[in-house]
């Protein structure tokens, strides 16, 4: 048995490494070379033109302004989510008023919560940004008719059409459109725990605030983690592509206030014909993707905790 374990062992990994490298290893290999080309995505002729993609990028004030967005969801989507999706599922597994029979519990109807809080997921991302467009509709929309609803006729906002607003109005949608699974997901890690920790707690006179901060988030300290690296990437991948495709004037405007880096791949490949540009923006972010993971990797790290 000692004999045969690695040749057993490869024998099982080959196929999975082999596909492994043709389909994702190989693609990344590919989108480096093309990007010291001048390749436009159309033609099977191109040129090696080294480092001089790389050159432009650093002088597009587009790029920048994409790389100043993209990096603005990438720092607050997941801590907004996150935050809601726990703070929501706290209080429909521990939140609830003491009863009879149990020390601590959910509110009640917690289950149905849940269903609703879940409901965004079944939903697909272009029909979530579709209805947020509307929503943010300057004459017919939800939002500018329940200002006028309450006597404020005057607070008329063209939220998608305002460069200070419309960043900040496709990332509502996207936090409504994620908040219900990590609800469900934080749910299922809290019941999870055993409620002696928190009938203890509370016993020594801790209260819900405390208990949280010391029992719930270290125990879900994992799945906060794995979510928080989840969420970073959908800033960065084509979930933000399309709702800044579907939601924003343009797309990507007003004034580039809403350029994330997938949109500009994609304008520069399909739109200009820079496909060898394109893909120098592609390890660019293939980059900030990266050593984001890398970062939240090494500062989450804590010693487990079992239970």
């Amino acid at each position: 048995m000692q004999h045969g374990k690695y040749r057993f062992i490869a024998g099982f990994l080959a196929l999975p490494l082999a596909i492994y490298a043709i389909f994702v290893i190989s693609p990344f290999l590919q989108a480096i070379y093309y990007s010291f080309t001048d390749w436009t995505g159309l033609s099977p002729d191109m040129k090696v033109v080294g480092f001089d993609n790389y050159v432009r990028l650093f002088q597009d004030d587009v790029f920048w302004a994409s790389v100043g967005n993209s990096v603005t969801l990438l720092l607050l989507l997941p801590v907004v989510t996150l935050s809601l999706g726990l703070f929501f599922a706290f209080m429909l597994n521990v939140g609830g008023r003491r009863r009879k029979k149990a020390v601590i519990g959910g509110v009640q109807g917690s289950g149905t919560y849940k269903i609703l809080y879940f409901f965004p997921q079944v939903l697909s991302i272009p029909i979530v940004a579709l209805l947020f467009q509307f929503a943010y509709n300057p004459e017919s929309g939800a939002l500018n008719a329940f200002f006028q609803a309450i006597g404020l006729d005057t607070v008329q906002p063209d939220w998608l059409g305002d460069p200070q607003l419309a960043l900040w109005c496709v990332m509502a949608a996207m936090v409504w459109a994620n908040v219900g699974f990590y609800v469900v997901l934080f749910s299922a890690g809290m019941s999870s725990i055993p409620k002696d920790f928190y009938e203890a707690a509370l016993l020594d006179g801790a209260n819900r605030f405390n208990t949280f901060f010391r029992i719930t988030l270290p125990l879900l300290w994992d799945t906060v983690q794995t979510g928080w690296i989840y969420m970073g990437i959908l800033a960065l991948d084509v979930s933000a592509f399309a709702f800044v495709q579907i939601m924003s004037v343009g797309p990507g405007g007003p004034d580039y206030s809403t350029e994330v880096l997938p949109l500009y791949v994609y304008q520069k490949t399909f739109r200009d014909g820079q496909a060898g540009y394109a893909t120098s923006i592609g390890v660019s972010l293939l980059i900030v993707t990266l050593v984001f993971s890398a970062i939240v990797m090494r500062l989450g790290r804590r010693e487990r905790l079992e239970f």
